[in-house]
């Protein structure tokens, strides 16, 4: 699958969290990469450009969380159907069933192995873009 011409926002408060996923990501082939350090700024950057393809999302954030970024963008007929993957330490059954809830593309539990997180990632897309990538 070729990664290059996709467009990815990474959502996280930690910005070394936001390098490490930044550093898979182009080690995978991706090269269109937004970041935001809130769910608020990264509705600010899907309201410029609503060409993203992937959202990688902290769930615990400040102000808006990823669950409510989440539900966000799937309110809004323009972003809705953009994959989604929540990143997060809580991995109790309630909080999954209630990302799954919202919506979500997948759940993906930290910390994660480069692989995993490959794994999930590519899932995700083919799942969505099946045929186009």
């Amino acid at each position: 699958m070729n990664f290059k011409d996709i467009t990815v926002l990474v959502v996280d408060d930690s910005n070394v969290m936001r390098r490490i996923i930044l550093k898979r990501l182009h080690s995978m082939g991706f090269e269109k990469v937004y970041e935001a350090p809130s769910g608020k700024m990264a509705l600010a950057l899907l309201a410029e450009d609503k060409s993203v393809d992937l959202i990688l999302s902290d769930w615990s954030m400040p102000g808006l969380s990823g669950l409510d970024l989440l539900r966000e963008v799937r309110a809004d007929r323009a972003t809705q159907d953009i994959p989604f993957v929540l990143l997060t330490a809580e991995a109790q059954l309630y909080t999954i069933l209630m990302a799954f809830k919202a919506r979500v593309s997948s759940y993906m539990t930290k910390p994660f192995t480069s692989d995993y997180f490959s794994y999930i990632v590519t899932r995700v897309l083919k799942e969505k873009y099946a045929g186009s990538c």
